[in-house]
């Protein structure tokens, strides 16, 4: 199986080195969605799509980078993000992605989620919360989801 993990990462670097987790397990390639070509997708088996959560939503990038992508019939995809509060029932972040994803005919094949340090207003203002995220255990975590991934998705190539 050959993987790939887009991902973008501003603030702290929290998401990258959740990427890094992921992508050591599934001997992936992490790149910047500015710095890749989309067509080079056909290439890989499965792609990873990640960020820090902005404002309920995955970064601007990242989405913009997926609503340009042509059509993906079958590929699989997997997302992740880190943020400083865990999805809520109300407000899902993850859902407008893995939504716009499988628009574009990806198989959605799994999502996870990370505490990180967070400091957006008006936690800046407190130096932040999360201070420490992710930690050894978040990134064990990332590296149980990954082998997970490939165990499934590697079996069923």
């Amino acid at each position: 199986m050959k993987a790939i993990i887009v991902c973008t990462s501003v603030s702290h670097g929290n998401t990258k080195k959740i990427a890094d987790a992921i992508g050591d397990v599934l001997q992936a390639r992490v790149v910047d969605p500015g710095q890749f070509d989309a067509t080079e997708l056909a290439a890989y088996d499965l792609v990873g799509f990640g960020s820090g959560i902005y404002l309920g939503s995955f970064h601007s990038q990242l989405r913009a980078f997926v609503d340009t992508l042509p059509a993906q019939p079958q590929r699989k995809a997997f997302v992740f993000a880190t943020s400083g509060f865990p999805e809520s029932r109300i407000h899902r972040f993850s859902g407008p992605m893995v939504d716009s994803l499988e628009q574009k005919g990806f198989e959605v094949v799994g999502g996870f989620s990370a505490r990180a340090f967070d400091t957006f207003l008006p936690f800046k203002l407190v130096g932040g919360l999360r201070k420490g995220r992710p930690n050894d255990s978040d990134l064990e975590s990332a590296r149980s989801f990954a082998e997970h991934l490939r165990n499934a998705v590697g079996t069923a190539s």
